[in-house]
């Protein structure tokens, strides 16, 4: 996550933004987001991607799951279910995985794809049907009316502000 020579160490201030990484997907996924039961539209990646962009897939995914924990208790808009949980972790991961390296038109279009698609579309319908006792199928409807809502708004989203925050994050050394 995290290496100076060849042992893994967290600086205070690598602590700090990641934790800072935490509260931005919290108030956006609680409180900038479009509800409804089985659909939520909103700007909670962009705190994942940021973190995959700059510390890698670990700590991305770690502040998907700790962030998905600390809003469920501190906000909660349902029961909680770890598969949630999960897949936060994966899609922060995900975003580590595709853009930590090189911010390329291909690379966002790879990590929306593979979190739209695999992980929202699939994943995420398979734990709402499980915790609401909703059949799989008959979410699929508006679960794909939201991939279709989130991914041109990802694409955008990542092309204007991957490259301004990576460069910032250059300039101030992080």
């Amino acid at each position: 996550m995290f290496r100076k020579g060849n042992t893994e160490k967290m600086s205070a201030q690598k602590l700090v933004i990641l934790a800072f990484f935490v509260a931005l997907y919290i108030v956006l996924e609680r409180f900038f987001s479009f509800n409804v039961w089985n659909m939520r539209v909103g700007f909670a990646f962009i705190a994942l991607a940021l973190a995959g962009m700059l510390y890698g897939p670990l700590a991305a995914g770690l502040v998907g799951a700790v962030g998905d924990i600390l809003g469920m208790l501190l906000f909660p808009t349902g029961p909680y279910f770890p598969g949630f949980t999960l897949t936060a972790f994966l899609t922060g991961a995900v975003f580590g995985l595709f853009l930590h390296d090189g911010l390329t038109t291909k690379r966002i279009i790879g990590a929306v794809a593979v979190n739209q698609l695999i992980l929202s579309l699939f994943v995420q319908t398979l734990w709402i049907s499980i915790t609401y006792g909703a059949p799989y199928v008959a979410l699929l409807p508006t679960r794909i009316t939201q991939c279709l809502i989130l991914i041109p708004v990802q694409l955008i989203m990542l092309q204007v502000l991957g490259r301004p925050v990576l460069s910032a994050a250059h300039t101030a050394g992080l």
